[in-house]
């Protein structure tokens, strides 16, 4: 399966079909969580999902970077970057499925 991607819509199909809402009401409470999983994010809050991981924003500092092509030194600036940690019950599922496929 690698190479494929979960879309919002795909997401919203899964809803409807195990849940039970209408496709609308589906979509509309996927695109909910997501907005406050990232309104969480922009805050600077972690955000944990028990038995899948925790998404948090990590500050990186100034420093400075070289050019791959003319080895020119470069200042990078200060940002931040969103960080996933995926939790043990989700390493083992997905260690679990790799050695599956390997036998």
């Amino acid at each position: 399966m690698a190479g494929n991607t979960v879309t919002r819509a795909q997401l919203s199909e899964a809803v409807y079909q195990e849940v039970g809402l209408s496709r609308n009401e589906s979509a509309d409470l996927v695109e909910s969580v997501l907005r406050e999983i990232g309104e969480s994010l922009v805050k600077g809050e972690t955000v944990k999902i028990s038995s899948f991981g925790s998404f948090y924003v990590r500050e990186k500092g100034r420093r400075i970077g070289r050019n791959p092509k003319t080895g020119e030194e470069v200042p990078i600036l200060p940002r931040r970057v969103l960080v996933f940690r995926p939790s043990h019950v989700l390493k083992d599922r997905i260690n679990a499925e790799t050695s599956q496929d390997r036998e």
